[in-house]
């Protein structure tokens, strides 16, 4: 089973500790860490479904292709990491 992880910056609001979750795509597997902490579905995806602006994805530390509708393949060990996609100065 693919692992979903959170920063430890959503984890200060939102307590959500990684974990093993079923799916084949990124969709998926995002999908059933989001029904374990449904508090975070409005901060990570935006009213369509899409990664929001603001958020990265990396799936085996490479970022996701597809941040509409994150159909990248995962296997039973890949590591997806969530992120926010700061910037600044």
């Amino acid at each position: 089973m693919p692992s979903v992880a959170f920063t430890q910056n959503l984890q200060r609001h939102v307590a959500c500790p990684p974990c093993k979750v079923a799916g084949a795509t990124v969709r998926e597997s995002l999908d059933g860490a989001l029904a374990l902490y449904p508090k975070l579905r409005g901060y990570v995806l935006d009213e369509h479904g899409a990664l929001r602006f603001h958020m990265a994805i990396y799936v085996d530390g490479v970022p996701v292709t597809d941040r509409k509708g994150l159909s990248d393949p995962v296997t039973g060990t890949t590591e997806i990491f969530v992120m926010q996609a700061l910037s600044g100065g």
